[in-house]
């Protein structure tokens, strides 16, 4: 009866080193498995390359950013009354609204000085009028004020937003489901954007 096993098993062993001897894939093919998955429309960017239009491509995304940010936002209240975001869901997506107006503002600024320093130049060789350049400097004066405008809502949001968290996290304490850590935090947030702001 041993001998009757013993044969398949012989059998079966030898077939297995005998497999595990062969090289299962010739070395004359190097693209046998080097394949590409297909280029998929989805995948594909409709935005330039970082170095290919320069700030007008930064303003432009910085642009559709906002739009998408805004978007994000504008249902939160909703949302927030149906309880599907918490309030501080809703809070840190109002903040972001204002943090990419500001970072908007402060891209067009950017690009309104190159395009002062642009017809500067242009004026200088004597291949533009003087009028496109008082054009370009009203337009970059009315951007800084936009800039700065900007940039204090921003600091007065973000300050709000502290003065909120530290609150919050004080009635946590008070209840018992936050940590000392937690307000600590809370309190060097604020002054450390307390102290921004002077």
């Amino acid at each position: 009866m041993l001998r009757i096993l013993a044969l398949p098993v012989t059998l079966l062993a030898t077939a297995v080193v005998a497999l595990a001897g062969e090289d299962p894939l010739p070395v004359d093919e190097p693209d046998s498995f080097d394949i590409e998955p297909p280029l998929l429309k989805q995948n594909l960017s409709d935005e330039p390359l970082p170095g290919e239009a320069g700030q007008n491509a930064d303003v432009s995304r910085l642009e559709k950013q906002l739009e998408r940010v805004k978007r994000n936002a504008a249902g939160a209240e909703r949302l927030c009354k149906m309880g599907v975001l918490s309030k501080i869901e809703v809070e840190q997506r109002l903040l972001k609204v204002v943090r990419c107006e500001c970072d908007l503002a402060n891209a067009r600024l950017v690009h309104a000085k190159e395009e002062v320093a642009a017809q500067e130049a242009k004026v200088a060789a004597g291949e533009s009028a003087r009028d496109e350049l008082d054009a370009a400097k009203s337009a970059l004066a009315q951007l800084t004020e936009a800039a700065q405008a900007a940039a204090a809502k921003r600091e007065r949001a973000e300050l709000e937003t502290a003065e909120t968290n530290l609150r919050r996290q004080e009635k946590l304490l008070k209840l018992g489901s936050a940590h000392k850590s937690d307000v600590d935090r809370a309190q060097q947030k604020l002054a450390e954007l307390k102290a921004q702001k002077n």
